[in-house]
């Protein structure tokens, strides 16, 4: 893998949740909330419909981290939820290298991520410490 530095992007990946998904998701992540499972359920809670769990759009960030650093492991994780984040909404996730530290323990990546809709609002923002590991 090529040397990662100071403002080297993350993929940026395009997609769509389901509904289906996040129910699945909901269901194996035991989320106690109808509001993840339909609209008709989230509408009577005052929601515009169903929403992605918070937990989800952290797993999309760690799936990133995965992908793009795979000698890499995730140390710190943090998330500001901005808006609702709602199935069926195309969505983009990127980051970006915004710290290198280096030492003699292994070095260490901070990274700032977002999770936006099509149209560029942030719904959820992040950043993340992300340990090399030595030999990968």
């Amino acid at each position: 893998m090529a040397e990662i530095d100071v403002g080297d992007e993350l993929a940026t990946e395009r997609f769509t949740l389901s509904g289906e998904r996040v129910r699945a998701y909901a269901q194996i992540a035991n989320m106690p909330g109808p509001r993840f499972f339909s609209d008709e359920e989230a509408q009577k809670e005052g929601l515009p419909g169903q929403i992605v769990p918070g937990n989800l759009s952290l797993a999309l960030f760690s799936g990133l981290l995965a992908r793009s650093v795979p000698n890499g492991r995730v140390v710190r994780l943090h998330a500001t939820f901005r808006s609702i984040v709602r199935p069926g909404v195309p969505l983009v996730l990127r980051g970006v290298v915004t710290e290198k530290h280096c030492a003699d323990d292994g070095d260490r990546l901070e990274c700032d991520l977002v999770l936006e809709s099509a149209e560029g609002d942030r719904l959820v923002t992040g950043t993340a410490t992300v340990a090399l590991l030595r030999g990968a």
